[in-house]
This record gives C-alpha cells, sequence and structure tokens, in this order.
C-alpha cells in the first residue's frame, strides 16, 4: 500500500452555498410532501374507497405528529434527549 495523500483540500461550505442547499432540498422535499398530502385526500373519492370518520383522524393525526416532530427538530430550544437502561 502506498503513502500518498489526497492533495484536495476539504473545505466547508460557505453559508452562501448552504443556504442555497438548504433551499434546493427544502423546495423539493417539500413539494414531494405535498403530492403525497394530495394523494391522499384523493382517497375522498366514496365510489371508489370504503372508509369511515376513525381512518381519516388516523392519518390527519399522523400527519399532524409528523408536522411537529418536524417543528422541534428545526427549535434550538428543544433539547434532544438520548436515554439509556439497561
Amino acid at each position: 500500500m502506498s503513502d500518498k495523500t489526497n492533495n484536495k483540500e476539504t473545505k466547508a461550505p460557505t453559508p452562501e452555498e448552504k443556504r442555497a442547499n438548504f433551499v434546493k432540498l427544502a423546495e423539493g422535499r417539500t413539494q414531494a410532501a405535498l403530492a403525497a398530502i394530495q394523494k391522499i385526500g384523493n382517497l375522498s373519492n366514496e365510489r371508489a374507497y370504503g372508509r369511515n370518520p376513525a381512518d381519516i383522524k388516523k392519518i390527519a393525526s399522523a400527519l399532524k405528529e409528523a408536522i411537529a416532530e418536524m417543528e422541534r427538530k428545526f427549535d434550538p430550544k428543544t433539547e434532544k434527549k438520548v436515554t439509556f437502561k439497561l
């Protein structure tokens, strides 16, 4: 094995690059989430699908919890708790 080192320097992204990356990913992922939610809404067609009010509540609850979790991840005040017990 040789001791050659990689001459490429790894430099941290600039704040502008980080922002551009965030915007690009956030827009794409949000658009995908909105499209998925719209598809769930398409299940409202009673002639095609059998559903009941409890189903709708479960779906809405799961989506609301996912949004709450996403918001918690962006909140710097939220303490990241890691617990371990034997």
